[in-house]
């Protein structure tokens, strides 16, 4: 059986989201998704100090809150804890405790599936694959492999330089053992682990394996089709010049990102007075802009689409957050928006 190790690098300050990817072994969560749990949490914090501080949103603590940001993500798109927290249990149902935690102390390092290691604002994994550990750091060239004899030596190390180490005990997502596993991640992250073992210089990636998609069926358009009830792919030995190349066409093209074509509201000018409407777009950037309180709703999406390459998004806003599409007709004062935290996402 051939493994394979999914281990993302680096992208501006996103280090959160690779390790739990890495972790996952999936390009399971996106810029975007994080931020609008940061989102949630932020509004859960606020909710809390409105209805707990003398003054609810009028007291002094509310609005240094306010006034400082999110306090679970930053302008880098670096994310809190508890932002990795929510996203490994909302999805797999997974708890990221403190190793250090009353009761994890009595158990086998060795026995557990993996890691999430965190100092200042870099944030790695490292995950349990094939009954071997491997270090998943994002600023890593490539996956290092950390054997059992060295995993206790090496989190004791961590921790007493200053990092944190949080652990999931069991229960992991099953490591990619097969061609429709690899579809969960991106192709250029995908690291054959016999090669790693053997420590090549050329390790093939998944994107470096120019049949990868022999016998996949893909369309034009980047899907895939059926080969047929009881057919099989041909071999590459069987083929002609011409369905070789054909193959090689088919593999080359990518689906375009879909645009939003037509946008059915005005994008209007920001006034130089009126209600402040804060964003995580798609992109998982944050940004704030000004509406009169008698724009529509529409308006709202034209703008989110007007900096997200003009793509067809969803919008979702309250808490927890709901989908306000129903509402582009409504003024931004009738649906409620004003001051609102407002998550997009491409459609």
């Amino acid at each position: 059986m051939t493994y394979w190790v999914y281990h993302e690098r680096q992208e501006a300050m996103l280090c959160g989201q690779h390790a739990l990817n890495n972790l996952v072994q999936a390009n399971a969560f996106t810029p975007g998704s994080l931020a609008e749990i940061a989102g949630q949490l932020d509004q859960m914090e606020l909710n809390y100090m409105a209805s707990n501080n003398e003054g609810g949103v009028s007291s002094k603590d509310y609005l240094k809150r306010i006034a400082e940001g999110s306090g679970n993500v930053d302008e880098s798109g670096n994310f809190s804890i508890e932002v990795l927290r929510s996203a490994l249990l909302s999805r797999y149902n997974l708890a990221l405790p403190n190793i250090r935690q009353q009761g994890l102390s009595k158990l086998e390092i060795t026995t557990m599936d993996g890691f999430i290691c965190n100092r200042s604002s870099h944030w790695f994994a490292i995950r349990k694959i094939n009954d071997r550990y491997w270090n998943l750091n994002s600023t890593l060239e490539r996956p290092e492999v950390i054997s059992h004899f060295r995993l206790a030596a090496e989190m004791e190390a961590l921790q007493n330089s200053g990092y944190s180490v949080f652990c999931v005990v069991d229960s992991l997502p099953p490591p990619c053992t097969n061609e429709a596993m690899m579809d969960q991640g991106l192709p250029q992250y995908w690291w054959r682990e016999e090669d790693l073992l053997k420590g090549k210089t050329n390790a093939m990636t998944r994107a470096d394996d120019p049949w990868k998609d022999v016998g996949s069926g893909r369309r034009l358009d980047g899907g895939k089709t059926s080969n047929g009830a009881g057919q099989q792919s041909k071999p590459i030995s069987e083929m002609t010049e011409e369905e070789m190349l054909q193959m090689a066409m088919e593999a080359s093209l990518e689906q375009a990102p879909q645009k939003n074509d037509t946008i059915s509201y005005p994008l209007t000018e920001e006034p130089a007075v009126g209600i402040k409407i804060q964003f995580r777009m798609p992109d998982g950037t944050r940004a704030v802009r000004r509406f009169l309180e008698s724009d529509v709703v529409g308006n709202i999406y034209s703008y989110v689409s007007s900096k997200s390459d003009n793509r067809n998004v969803e919008l979702r806003a309250g808490f927890p957050p709901k989908d306000i599409s129903s509402k582009k007709e409504e003024t931004i004062a009738v649906a409620k928006l004003a001051g609102e935290m407002i998550h997009g996402r491409y459609a």
